[in-house]
């Protein structure tokens, strides 16, 4: 009888153990359609708008850097809190509605239940594979944050200015090294950004109306006469990757060896060895093993700081805390 009693308290421990830890397939008990709804979503949409698969990416990266990934980014600022969407460094996130109408439809499914944290992770994966890029397995299980604030987000993401050693103490601080860096930095191969976030590459580098000497001077110079006529252009959309913006592939590795990256985070990579020599092995190694080391990377950042348990709530709408 001892012993009946002492099996019935572990197999208790261990379903609520598997309860509170995210794991692939979560919401099988629950809601067994939740992945299925989020992917025919993603896939029914994201090929008539490409431009969101980038979108979605960087929202659920900028997601896991502030609190983790708990979709405290997709939350609404309120009369006494500015919330991270509206983060200087944020301002050109897009992708929100999309969220909210597949929040809408699990809703419809199954209440109360998929978190609009796992949403936005399962998302990005799905629209980024919509375009052909990599697949990555994605734990889900998270529960959703209870709050975002704008000074926290521009203190913890990565800036496009940010030299190496910067970078590498903000990815640390979250866990990941200088390999997730560099293959998480091979976002940037796909989508588009505009003059404002690189303009001082261009003409006041060092404040000295100058250009920075690690780009390309030919092609800083068709830049300024093509793309950024004035270094406070906001509007104009320039390539990440000139040539193949809508492919996922490792053209931004080989930009970034030429100095044709725009970023100065992303001539940062070549400044130290362990870094530089990662990105040689990946632009000499076929775009299938970018693929697998990209998808290990977006897993280990998916697991950033998750809450669990008791921790936050399952929101009923991702933009607004529940009453």
């Amino acid at each position: 009888m001892r012993l009946n009693v002492f099996l019935v308290f572990v197999i208790f421990c261990q379903l609520n153990y598997t309860e509170a830890i995210p794991v692939q397939g979560f919401y099988a008990p629950k809601c067994p359609n939740a992945e299925r709804i989020v992917f025919d979503y993603v896939r029914r949409h994201i090929p008539n708008a490409p431009s969101l698969a980038p979108a979605l990416l960087k929202l659920h990266f900028t997601d896991c850097f502030v609190r983790g990934c708990d979709a405290s980014v997709l939350l609404n600022s309120t009369s006494s809190n500015k919330a991270e969407k509206e983060a200087s460094s944020n301002l050109n996130l897009r992708g929100f509605e999309f969220i909210n109408r597949i929040k809408e439809r699990l809703e419809a499914e199954c209440p109360g239940v998929v978190s609009c944290a796992d949403i936005l992770s399962l998302a990005a994966r799905d629209a980024i594979g919509a375009v052909g890029g990599p697949h990555w397995r994605v734990v889900t299980g998270r529960r959703d944050g209870l709050i975002s604030k704008a000074s926290e987000a521009d203190e913890e993401i990565p800036r496009s200015d940010f030299d190496f050693n910067t970078l590498m103490r903000s990815f640390s601080s979250k866990g990941l090294n200088v390999t997730d860096l560099v293959y998480l930095s091979g976002a940037h191969t796909i989508g588009y950004t505009h003059c404002t976030f690189f303009s001082n590459r261009l003409y006041n580098f060092t404040g000295y109306a100058d250009q920075d000497p690690t780009l390309d001077a030919c092609y800083a110079e068709k830049l300024k006469e093509t793309k950024c006529k004035t270094p406070e252009d906001s509007k104009t959309l320039i390539e990440m990757d000139p040539g193949s913006a809508k492919s996922f592939d490792i053209g931004y590795y080989r930009n970034v060896l030429s100095k044709r990256a725009l970023f100065q985070s992303d001539m940062a990579l070549l400044t130290d060895s362990l870094s530089r020599s990662v990105i040689f092995n990946i632009v000499s190694a076929p775009r299938a093993d970018f693929y697998l080391d990209f998808a290990l990377a977006m897993e280990k950042m998916g697991r950033i700081m998750i809450k669990t348990g008791d921790e936050g709530e399952i929101r009923k709408n991702c933009a607004v805390v529940n009453n």
